[in-house]
């Protein structure tokens, strides 16, 4: 049986062989492509729709195909924490999280901002001392609750 991780990389080596962006691969799943991605490296359920879209733009075996509808793989077992990206992401965590932590805390009370209501977004700004990437996170403030 095919996995959601081997779909991960089966969807991943496809793309690079198709020569395919995550634009026109978002754009047959009809959302963004930040969630498109999400989504096919393995951190969001495709519907069957989406799932057969991206199987025939992908040229993906049916069981690839099933497999990208199986409940999400998250955590730690889905990221590669050795990567330069995703380590240098978390080092922002680990030197500014206990800041965003106080400000949100500040601003909305005691809770969570929520990956569960959140979007990200990802933009290219130009820069004449080299390019910057502008990454949004945005979740949802939910509060705890007392009983």
């Amino acid at each position: 049986m095919t996995t959601r991780l081997d779909a991960r990389h089966e969807v991943l080596a496809a793309k690079k062989r198709l020569g395919l962006s995550w634009a026109t691969v978002a754009g047959t799943l009809g959302r963004s492509v930040e969630w498109s991605t999400s989504a096919l490296l393995g951190q969001q359920t495709l519907t069957e729709k989406q799932a057969v879209a991206a199987g025939e733009l992908l040229e993906l075996k049916p069981e690839t195909v099933l497999a990208l509808q199986l409940p999400p793989v998250r955590g730690s077992a889905a990221v590669d924490t050795t990567d330069p990206l995703v380590y240098r992401l978390a080092e922002v965590v680990q030197v500014y999280g206990a800041t965003i932590s106080e400000l949100v805390r500040e601003e909305f009370g005691d809770g969570i901002v929520s990956a569960i209501d959140f979007e990200l977004d990802l933009k290219r700004v130009a820069d004449p001392k080299g390019d910057r990437a502008v990454i949004t996170l945005n979740g949802k403030f939910l509060p705890y609750r007392t009983w």
